[in-house]
């Protein structure tokens, strides 16, 4: 396994790609941003934080899969809302031995590849902990590293899936593999759920949600449902306390900003609709109702219809 596309290097594939391309992997790097593209294959990618900063010059970029040979792994890092078109792409040029990947903030991913591909080479993963964000073209930052959690859509705990840890703790990553990934991406969704939208809405980074009491409030009350429609769901959590697992999660990085933020400081549309919009979509399937995550998410996407 040592052909690797990453799709969408955004913030968190370009964490990916350097720090892959840096430990002998052959990283091919697929995004349609085409400075970020010609910036990489002329100067390469600068990755700076949590993991140092280095700048890698052994990745080979392009803007299409079209450019690229069949690789042995697909990695799709697209926002939630690409998943569905970089599945179909995939579909189209990999072997039929070759392994995909996906990893996004959010629920709904391995449904939309399923639309494209038969699931049976599809793994899931989650990454929690990173704080990632791009600085420019050909530079990307990150806060913090903190795991990398990877399991088989269909379950089950297979060769494969141990062979794809390795390789990425080999490249320098906390990762480590689960028989139930569905389980860790539900624990995930809860602090996307927590922090996403509030931090967007109140305009602040963690910390301003973590040192602000009626913020707070409102952002456990989101995570809250998330949680509910998880149990309801019969999602196996590994704890009984949410409120603390989502505080200890945002108290890793205070000065970090969710994607959601970023994408609304750069004027972008967000995964809003993967994160606390989805929350009144899973909690309306059980039966019950998500009043703090409706209305902010009504709030994100009326700033969104303005840029």
């Amino acid at each position: 396994m040592n052909n690797i596309a990453i799709i969408g290097t955004g913030a968190m594939g370009s964490v990916y790609a350097a720090l892959m391309a840096d430990s002998g992997l052959n990283i091919y790097a697929i995004d349609t941003w085409a400075d970020h593209v010609n910036a990489i294959n002329t100067i390469g990618l600068r990755l700076e934080g949590a993991s140092g900063d280095r700048t890698v010059k052994n990745i080979t970029a392009a803007t299409s899969l079209a450019d690229i040979a069949p690789c042995d792994l697909y990695i799709i890092a697209t926002k939630a809302d690409g998943v569905a078109d970089a599945a179909k792409l995939v579909s189209e040029h990999m072997r039929d031995d070759s392994l995909v990947l996906t990893i996004q903030n959010g629920l709904g991913a391995g449904e939309r590849i399923a639309q494209h591909m038969d699931t049976g080479n599809v793994l899931l993963g989650v990454a929690e902990g990173f704080g990632a964000s791009m600085k420019g073209a050909g530079h990307a930052h990150h806060n913090n590293m903190k795991q990398i959690r990877i399991g088989e859509m269909n379950g089950g705990e297979t060769e494969r899936l141990d062979a794809l840890v390795a390789l990425w703790r080999n490249a320098g990553f906390n990762a480590n593999g689960f028989g139930d990934i569905h389980q860790l991406i539900w624990e995930k969704f809860l602090c996307n759920v927590f922090l996403s939208a509030p931090c967007t809405v109140f305009e602040c980074q963690i910390k301003g949600i973590l040192g602000n009491p009626e913020n707070l409030e409102v952002a456990l009350g989101c995570m809250r449902e998330a949680y509910q429609a998880g149990k309801a769901k019969g999602i196996k959590f590994s704890f009984d306390d949410p409120d603390a697992y989502a505080i200890s999660f945002a108290s890793a990085m205070p000065e970090a900003n969710p994607s959601m933020r970023l994408d609304h400081l750069a004027q972008r549309k967000s995964e809003i609709d993967a994160i606390n919009g989805m929350v009144p979509v899973v909690c309306a399937e059980e039966g019950l109702s998500a009043p703090f995550n409706q209305t902010l998410a009504a709030v994100v996407r009326q700033k969104e219809a303005r840029f």
